[in-house]
């Protein structure tokens, strides 16, 4: 059994003027029950179900494994027909120049595919729909509405589901259930409701059939990766086998919510030990746990969009963003645990500035290596130091551990100013771009599932700056949030990273560099930034390049 979180006498202090919970958890101070893992019965049974979890995997991806052939030829039939109208039609508008349009007709025809296809393929559009910035802008665009566009299941098989694990009458649990779902995902959906004792609660439940679904699919997705490689240019670093182990690896653990009820209490735990108290984690409940429903705290505050709402409550949106940063790269590289699908349907920010983060089926989970790892990656880009950076990214898995570093640092031009995308021609930056992308895959490069969390979760909250704190100088923010770590956490960092603190100075350099600034420039805004980025992207289009 999961280990109950130990509190920090820091939290202690803070227990003593609220919920007496606050000791073990960033929750909230108007609790409907008090959280004592001891009493949990459903968590007896988390560390096997995570470890068959991790043990079925190799099997489950294996490309030698013939998958279900009716669903094989279902999958292959749907994108099949989608990839040829595209090449009848959408293709020639390419061809005359549009290429915006012509990508924008692929990602549609491949969105309507997903949806047809159901749960499993629904869930890596929405995956791939958060990663602005990864992937191609139009595909994003369009697998966003693919968040908002699942159908509900009936409340009929609802009712059901719940009835079913809990063993009881739903009238013998709940004063009242709302019929119409908050929220319809790939996954579950989300229901609001009443328990028999009076307290407002969400229930989150699982669809009857996905566990099954997600496993054929999984299996065709293992058999059909070889076949793809080389012939998805957004998924170069990872490869189409990787990318399956990936989605498989992450999806997988979603379909037990007493995995995500013990990784509620594990985040929230990390936030204490943090002494970190702008997050707040809704508290699962006691008892009303099982595989496929999951009985929660119910929050409430501004929708994260919803910027001049917080403004006119008095939320300073700057703070917001500070604290969203802090929090998640602490619980990365302090922690070794972070929320791994930051996206602004998972979280809202109540009247007194904290964000409430919700969804914690997809978590990140580092072991001890992992996470010194990614705290020397991180300590490397403050201080400009490559070589630091290169090796982080071995240790992490991203590169294989017997790479040549300087080799890398040398083939890619890192030891170099590199190419202004402002000024390049960019038919220059895409031969770059295609010649970096040919040497890390000849080196062996993929994308481990922890650092894909991490870098789509920075790729959020680079969004949420624009939206939340547009003006916000981006250099003296580094500054002061490097700082914040050297004076929180320097000794730990710095003896983990087996760094010399004297010789500790934030470097701005690398990224002036990336952007095609003038070292010697000391304000840099979001604002700036944006329309930096909407230059190189312009003068790309009227180039005509992919």
């Amino acid at each position: 059994m999961s280990t109950p979180p130990v509190a920090p006498e820091s939290a202690n202090a803070d227990a003593e003027s609220g919920p007496a919970d606050l000791a073990i958890g960033s929750f909230s101070n108007d609790p409907p029950w008090i959280v004592d893992p001891a009493a949990m019965p459903w968590r007896e049974v988390v560390d096997s179900i995570r470890w068959l979890t991790q043990h079925d995997l190799p099997e489950l991806t294996s490309a030698r494994r013939l998958p279900d052939f009716k669903r094989a030829a279902t999958v292959v039939a749907d994108f099949g027909a989608a990839l040829g109208l595209w090449w009848v039609t959408g293709r020639r508008k390419g061809k005359a120049g549009n290429r915006e349009a012509s990508r924008t007709d692929l990602s549609r025809r491949l969105r309507r595919s997903i949806e047809r296809l159901g749960p499993t393929y629904i869930k890596l559009a929405q995956i791939i729909s958060s990663g602005e910035g990864l992937f191609p802008e139009e595909l994003v665009s369009e697998f966003k509405k693919c968040r908002d566009q699942v159908p509900a299941q009936s409340f009929d098989i609802v009712r059901a589901t719940v009835e079913e694990d809990f063993g009881a009458p739903l009238e013998e649990i709940f004063a009242s259930f709302d019929e119409t779902p908050l929220a319809a995902a790939s996954i579950a959906q989300v229901h609001g409701a009443v328990l028999r004792t009076g307290e407002p609660v969400v229930v989150k439940v699982q669809r009857t059939t996905v566990a099954t679904l997600v496993n054929k699919d999984i299996r065709v997705m293992a058999w059909l990766a070889p076949f793809l490689v080389g012939r998805l240019p957004f998924a170069s670093l990872a490869n189409p086998p990787a990318l399956v182990e990936l989605f498989a690896e992450t999806i997988s653990e979603e379909l037990d919510f007493r995995l995500e009820a013990q990784n509620m209490l594990d985040v929230a735990a990390s936030f204490v030990a943090l002494n970190q108290r702008g997050y707040i984690v809704p508290r699962p409940h006691p008892t009303l746990v099982t595989r496929r429903v999951l009985v929660m705290e119910r929050l409430s505050g501004f929708n994260f969009d919803d910027v001049a709402s917080m403004h006119d409550a008095g939320v300073d949106t700057h703070e917001v963003v500070r604290t969203g940063m802090i929090g998640f790269m602490e619980g990365a590289i302090i922690e070794g645990i972070f929320h791994g699908d930051l996206h602004g349907g998972n979280l809202f920010v109540l009247p007194d500035g904290k964000v409430a983060l919700l969804d914690f089926g997809i978590t990140g989970r580092m072991n001890e290596r992992q996470r010194r790892a990614f705290l020397r990656l991180m300590l490397g880009a403050t201080v400009n130091d490559v070589h630091m950076q290169i090796s982080s990214l071995c240790d992490l898995g991203a590169l294989p551990l017997d790479t040549d570093i300087d080799a890398v640092i040398k083939d890619l031009g890192l030891d170099g100013p590199g190419i202004d995308p402002t000024t390049a021609d960019p038919d220059e930056m895409i031969q770059e771009v295609q010649k970096i992308v040919k040497m890390l895959l000849g080196y062996g490069a993929r994308m481990p599932k922890e650092l894909m969390l991490y870098v789509k979760n920075l790729v959020f909250l680079d969004g949420a700056i624009a939206r939340l704190a547009p003006d916000l100088d981006i250099f003296a923010e580094i500054t002061q949030i490097s700082m914040y770590f050297v004076q929180t956490h320097g000794e730990k960092l710095f003896a983990e990273a087996g760094f010399d603190p004297s010789a500790f100075q934030v470097d701005l350099t690398g990224v002036k560099d990336s952007i095609g600034l003038d070292r010697s420039t000391e304000r840099f805004t979001y604002r700036d930034l944006q329309e930096r980025r909407e230059l190189i992207k312009t003068r790309f289009e009227k180039r005509g390049v992919n």
